[in-house]
């Protein structure tokens, strides 16, 4: 019992000593500050004037002006060209039934063999370890690629990407055979 009596006063003791250091260092800490705050002068750089604006009029030199009507037209009339050839090419690929490999990206698929089944040109494709049999027609790939060539060798594909400014555009791709590769059930 006299252990548990000693271990309050210890705390009482040292809570006692840490109270009377306090009060002293305070007001150096605002006498220091108050010294600081006379002695330092703040640095304010000049702003430079702005520059003027001089509007000058707009002299034609025989250039076509920028907001002929006739201009606009023609570069409304290009724009429609343009979306109706994109419309013509994505709309036949939104309208028919996807294929089970057009879930898996290109980079998944592997060409592991090929093979003649009747004078068919077939091609072997293994995704996730499971192995396909492929023929011209058939799409791969998630950017709608329908296989147009196939060889002992690789796969030709043309697929449908968005380019840089979002018209769609056809891309040739070659999916090559894939040597050493084993596909196991």
């Amino acid at each position: 019992m006299k252990r548990l009596g000693c271990k309050p006063l210890i705390a009482l003791l040292g809570a006692l000593l840490l109270a009377g250091c306090g009060g002293n260092d305070e007001d150096e800490l605002r006498q220091w500050m108050s010294d600081l705050r006379a002695t330092t002068k703040p640095r304010v750089t000049p702003l430079t004037e702005p520059k003027q604006f001089h509007p000058q009029d707009y002299t034609g030199d025989g250039n076509m002006e920028p907001f002929n009507p006739q201009k606009l037209t023609q570069a409304l009339r290009r724009e429609s060209s343009e979306t109706v050839a994109n419309a013509s090419l994505i709309a036949p690929e939104m309208a028919r039934r996807k294929e089970p490999l057009e879930a898996h990206p290109l980079d998944t698929v592997k060409m592991v063999g090929s093979l003649n089944k009747t004078g068919v040109p077939t091609a072997l494709v293994s995704v996730d370890k499971l192995l396909y049999q492929v023929r011209m027609g058939n799409y791969l790939g998630q950017n709608y690629g329908k296989i147009i060539g196939i060889s002992e060798t690789n796969i030709r594909l043309r697929e449908i990407v968005q380019d840089s400014t979002g018209d769609w555009v056809e891309r040739m791709t070659t999916l090559d055979l894939q040597e050493g590769n084993e596909v196991r059930k």
